[in-house]
């Protein structure tokens, strides 16, 4: 029976490079990977997952309105594939988690899906909430905060180094915008 997971992190914790590593190991051996990022992550380019150290593949894209079990059906239907990974968890709703539940259930196709815990301000995003809730395996993927310390928070910065209390949630980022930081630290921080 396939499974749902979720495998999550603070940021520059190497999710991306996890998940193109796993596609890699499985077309490796002669298997399909089917790979889905956020369609307003333009970072790399469009419809592209990449990591921090270089690597990248091609991808397609889902926004707040996809339906990923419809998208993952289609991609089923020109093939077999061994699993499905998903980049930006985070940004997934509610119904899209319930809708890789569904694919991986009803289509027994295992979903992997990377993503943040929480945001800057130390609140869960709801694609993440409901992955905690409904995945049948979690994994945490560990990086440090400048201490040493396991680095879980994250802080999102203005163009002068200061810790934002405030903001939308979503905004697409990276080392110039974010780091990552141990409770301890991101208390110091945003205080």
């Amino acid at each position: 029976m396939a499974k749902l997971y979720f495998n999550y992190s603070t940021m520059n914790a190497g999710k991306s490079a996890i998940l193109l590593q796993a596609s890699y190991n499985y077309n490796e051996r002669g298997m399909e990977t089917y790979l889905l990022t956020a369609n307003f992550d333009h970072r790399s380019g469009a419809g592209r997952i990449a990591s921090r150290i270089g690597i990248s593949a091609a991808a397609d894209t889902f926004d707040q309105d996809s339906d990923l079990f419809a998208m993952i059906e289609r991609r089923l239907a020109k093939g077999p594939i061994a699993c499905v990974l998903l980049d930006e968890a985070q940004w997934l709703t509610e119904g899209q988690v319930w809708q890789l539940a569904r694919a991986a259930d009803d289509l027994n196709v295992p979903v992997m899906t990377y993503g943040l815990r929480v945001d800057f301000r130390g609140k869960l995003f709801p694609g993440s909430a409901t992955l905690l809730a409904l995945a049948d395996d979690m994994r945490e993927i560990r990086t440090i905060c400048h201490c040493g310390r396991k680095a879980t928070m994250v802080v999102r910065q203005d163009d002068q180094g200061n810790a934002l209390k405030d903001g939308p949630q979503i905004q697409v980022g990276g080392n110039e915008t974010y780091v990552s930081l141990c409770r301890r630290h991101w208390r110091a921080a945003v205080s």
